[in-house]
């Protein structure tokens, strides 16, 4: 037994006492979790009830968003999946959440989620206020003009990564190749290429130390994801700026310490040469995504609404975010298209019909008119969501109201992507892959409430105050990337491939074949599929 008082207690027994200690902390905390907590009432499994070990768990194998999925099936569509967090799996839910009146802000999971070194950007802000400012100033980067000015640089990577496409072809179809790791290159240089005013060469074949870079921004997003899910989440928002950041400094590895210098090295080129740009007409200045950062100002002094480092911080948060969520959209996009042929034709149709020659894809009109390609994407981004898990909200002092439940200040809440676009009631067959979901028709039964019920469980761009504003921006190159590979290329699942598919021994949720995998790392990180290209018949739809 251990001496009492604690001062008389021998050097041995510390450590004994220490433990014992925090074992009844934990347990204490547990039972007031399940039983006093004022959440308390909302239904979930016991363990999440007591503690977020559950959930972060689920989090570092990348697997929360299934998990989470399980639990709502279990459940219903309200479940406490973390001590202080409640999820919910309806339209209804996410508008009272993410709504523009909404009394919520972003959580801590956003402070932990910041890159090493970088200013806050818009994305990181939490302040409600500060964050609206930002997003105004930020969005004077995504408009029309930046817009149609972006898409010369989209096409001019896209005809280079078509054209290593078709080196690859001999005779007949291509060497399998896996199109996420084709299409994380051609993002990343086109992204790199608008940020930064230079291209990072990744879809270049050859050595090139930064195609180690996107690994590594994978590997730190599954980290830094973990830490953001774990019970210590608060306690890692308090030390960063009190040494841990040092630490996270020193044990950066050598890749990504390349990619910092890269991004620190390629903003100063690029404001150097915005600033020799200066005397030049409009039209002759390189109109990239930073040009329009650069000429931002800051509506209530007329002054240039980002510093340098502001610049960096903005400037690297396009180049993860446009990044993977493009690729994580068009790699599930072609493994659904792959995997149904009558679909896949359908598609091929209607671009080398309605648009006869390469020179007619190019953002305007006419390419926007592709009714279903703009449908098969939706489709695509519904089942393949970027994002799979909920963007986590705080509530607010004065409490929010879902579903006419009353929340307390301090909660955390959400609706998670991958779970809500697979709503049962709202889809009736969320498993298929039907773009005609999204297209009204009366031959097909579709009504335009059918395809509004449709969007209201499907948010690729989230809403509200967390709108992407690169909403048009990200459409514009997903169209141009499939319509363009497909009025050039025929494409095909290398056959008997399974890289990127479910399977029985991934559990439930994850079993179906005919579903897309993803690992669940704050962003979706996965593999496949393994496609083949041939040059196009140049018989077909002519």
């Amino acid at each position: 037994m251990l001496n009492l008082p604690l001062h008389d207690m021998s050097p041995m027994e510390w450590p004994i006492a220490a433990f014992m200690i925090i074992i009844l902390t934990f347990l204490a905390k547990g039972i007031y979790n399940v039983f006093f907590h004022p959440l308390a009432n909302i239904p979930g499994p016991f363990l999440a009830r007591a503690s977020q070990i559950p959930s972060w768990y689920h989090a570092h194998r990348g697997d929360r968003h299934i998990w989470v999925w399980q639990q709502f099936q279990i459940y219903g569509d309200k479940v406490r999946a973390e001590p202080n967090t409640v999820l919910f799996n309806s339209p209804e839910a996410y508008a009272d959440i993410y709504s523009q009146k909404s009394n919520v802000r972003r959580n801590n999971l956003y402070k932990v989620m910041q890159f090493n070194g970088f200013e806050d950007a818009t994305i990181t802000t939490l302040d409600v206020a500060e964050h609206a400012r930002r997003r105004k100033i930020l969005s004077l980067a995504f408009t029309e003009n930046s817009v149609r000015a972006a898409s010369s640089f989209v096409i001019q990577h896209l005809d280079r990564w078509n054209q290593l496409l078709m080196e690859e072809i001999d005779s007949g179809w291509s060497p399998a190749v896996d199109i996420s790791e084709k299409l994380d290159g051609l993002i990343f240089d086109i992204m790199g290429d608008l940020s930064f005013g230079k291209s990072f060469n990744v879809k270049e074949p050859g050595v090139n130390p930064l195609k180690t870079v996107q690994h590594s921004i994978s590997d730190y997003l599954k980290l830094h994801h973990s830490m953001a899910r774990s019970p210590f989440r608060d306690y890692i928002v308090w030390l960063r700026p009190r040494g841990l950041d040092k630490l996270f400094a020193l044990l950066t590895p050598p890749n990504m310490q390349q990619y910092e210098r890269f991004i620190h090295d390629s903003v100063t080129e690029r404001i150097s040469l915005h600033q020799e740009q200066a005397e030049k007409l409009e039209a002759e200045r390189r109109q990239d995504m930073f040009y329009f950062l650069c000429e931002a100002r800051n509506p209530d002094t007329g002054l240039p609404a980002y510093n340098e480092a502001e610049l960096r911080a903005e400037a690297n948060l396009l180049i993860v975010a446009g990044s993977d969520t493009t690729s994580v959209n068009l790699s599930g996009l072609f493994f659904y298209l792959t995997g149904d042929d009558q679909r896949y034709q359908k598609l091929v149709r209607e671009i080398r019909t309605e648009l006869k020659s390469i020179d007619d894809i190019v953002y305007g009109p006419k390419l926007s008119s592709l009714v279903y390609l703009r449908a098969c994407i939706e489709e695509g981004m519904r089942l393949a969501p970027a994002i799979p898990g909920e963007l986590p909200r705080e509530v607010l002092p004065g409490g929010l109201e879902i579903q006419g439940e009353y929340f307390p200040p301090g909660t955390n809440v959400g609706t998670p992507n991958w779970a809500l676009s697979r709503n049962q009631e709202v889809y009736g067959d969320p498993e298929l892959f039907r773009p005609e979901r999204w297209i009204v028709d009366e031959a097909t039964g579709v009504t335009e409430e059918d395809v509004n019920r449709a969007r209201s469980s499907s948010h690729p761009f989230a809403g509200g105050p967390g709108r992407c504003l690169g909403q048009n921006f990200a459409m514009m190159e997903m169209m141009i990337i499939v319509a363009l590979t497909l009025h050039r290329l025929d494409v095909r699942r290398e056959p008997g491939s399974t890289l990127g598919s479910g399977g029985p021994e991934y559990g439930w949720g994850a079993r179906d074949r005919k579903q897309f995998q993803l690992f669940d790392a704050y962003i979706s990180i996965r593999h496949g599929p393994m496609l083949q290209f041939r040059k196009r018949q140049q018989s077909d739809y002519a």
